[in-house]
């Protein structure tokens, strides 16, 4: 993993704690959580105030995640908001701790000035000993606090000022004003600078977690499904109707269709559909270049190029699909019959604009696994399990390219390959097409039916 390391590709964007007086605050923080403490003089902390070295050092990757559910968090700053998430376990949590940051923003600025915040996401499930119990999962709850009980006192404090105003013989209740006079040594003027943090709570009905092998729980959906990375028989009686694994290529096509899910690339707006096409043309002839054995040390687009030139007849379906599509989009070519079993059929996709189009695009790199960029930036945990496997010419290529093509303008490729622009105009009425079968021969034999395009 070192290619990826030294380029910000792995551990990017970690927050550098080594100020005694963070690391102390830290400490107080993860005693208060796990009743552990670190030696170190100095660490790196994600979004949720895990570290690494800290995981090293305790023997634990886990010691703020127990049991992969209700994960802690330890905040120093509010700089950790832009952080990645490491061993994430559910798809939401980062933008969960994300947008509790957001909202509480001045709040925790003020706060974390002189003490750090512990808490954790919360649900009513403390144990995954079974994939049925993902379904117990619906809403996450965040609390969260000062290691000595600010908000709390706070909010107690504000409590007794109201009991003070409100009641007729307060002025004489020696015990309350004591109180009072107490809490607010710790807190201030609550009424001056009130202190309190938007608890907020998130619904968890869609979300991708790596419990028994990744899983994708789709129940929020109006036909709602499973889908598992590895053998669905092996996980047993689940509370939901459909249950898919990766070899249901032709149901998981179905269930994204009904649902409206996904959109073809060379009918999206505001991108260019043909680059897109021909960068993934090139990572599918990288991929075959390094099962045989070619040296892709300094290789530009040109080269790879050429290699697919002189090796078109080694590529793999995916490949000659999307020189199709692509020829269709470019100059005008017969319209490419790419069906649901086609190898290229889930490389031609992407997420459209709705809720959870994350999560969509997670799915659709997981079952396009060779568009290296697509699978980076969307399902970075596959990305960094597959990568461990790979030749290190492929390595070392792959490393090169997002250091030169990606890092440089995250957001602007993002953009470029999900963005979405605003509907103009009403859709046009779905038809038959290269993507499968229609609207109405989908609704005559149902959603996950065996039908493939004719």
């Amino acid at each position: 993993m070192i290619h990826l390391i030294q380029r910000g590709l792995m551990f990017g964007n970690l927050i550098h704690i080594e100020s005694p007086a963070l690391i102390e605050r830290y400490n107080r923080a993860l005693k208060h959580l796990t009743n552990h403490q670190t030696e170190l003089s100095d660490f790196h902390i994600d979004i949720s105030g895990f570290s690494p070295e800290i995981g090293d050092e305790l023997g634990d990757p886990l010691y703020l995640n127990h049991a992969g559910v209700n994960r802690q968090f330890i905040l120093l700053t509010t700089d950790q908001k832009s952080a990645p998430l490491l061993n994430a376990k559910f798809s939401t949590s980062r933008e969960i701790l994300k947008e509790f940051i957001l909202k509480n923003q001045p709040q925790l600025f003020a706060l974390t000035a002189k003490d750090a915040v512990a808490g954790e996401l919360v649900n009513s499930v403390y144990s995954v000993d079974s994939p049925a119990r993902l379904f117990d999962i619906r809403r996450i709850k965040i609390e969260a606090d000062t290691t000595s009980g600010t908000v709390a006192d706070a909010q107690a404090l504000a409590n007794d000022v109201d009991r003070f105003m409100s009641e007729e013989d307060a002025w004489f209740d020696d015990v309350l004003i004591a109180n009072m006079v107490s809490k607010a040594k710790r807190t201030g003027d609550v009424t001056r600078n009130p202190i309190a943090l938007d608890l907020m709570e998130f619904e968890q009905r869609n979300f991708w977690t790596a419990h028994f092998g990744g899983l994708y729980v789709m129940q929020g959906m109006d036909h709602p499904a499973v889908i598992s990375s590895g053998d669905k028989d092996a996980l047993g009686e689940l509370p939901i109707k459909y249950v898919f694994d990766m070899d249901d290529r032709n149901q998981i096509a179905k269930f994204l269709e009904y649902n409206d899910l996904v959109e073809p690339i060379v009918k999206a707006r505001g991108i260019d559909a043909a680059a897109i096409l021909r960068q993934k043309m090139d990572f599918i002839v990288i991929d075959t270049a390094q099962e045989s054995g070619i040296d892709l040390a300094g290789a530009t687009r040109r080269d790879i190029r050429a290699l697919a030139r002189k090796h078109a007849q080694d590529l793999p379906e995916e490949f000659h699909g999307l020189a199709d599509l692509l020829r269709w989009a470019e100059d005008g070519g017969a319209w490419p019959r790419i069906t649901s079993d086609h190898p290229a059929y889930f490389y031609t996709l992407r997420s459209a604009d709705h809720a959870n189009r994350d999560l969509v695009n997670m799915l659709l790199a997981q079952l396009s696994p060779k568009d290296v960029r697509q699978l980076f930036i969307c399902h970075k945990e596959l990305f960094y399990q597959l990568y461990a496997a790979w030749h290190d010419t492929k390595k070392s290529y792959v490393a090169d390219f997002l250091d030169r093509e990606y890092q440089v303008d995250k957001a602007g490729a993002r953009e470029a390959l999900f963005g979405h622009d605003a509907e103009m105009e009403q859709p046009a009425p779905k038809r038959d097409g290269p993507w499968g079968v229609s609207a109405k021969k989908i609704a005559a034999v149902g959603p996950w039916g065996a039908v493939r395009g004719k």
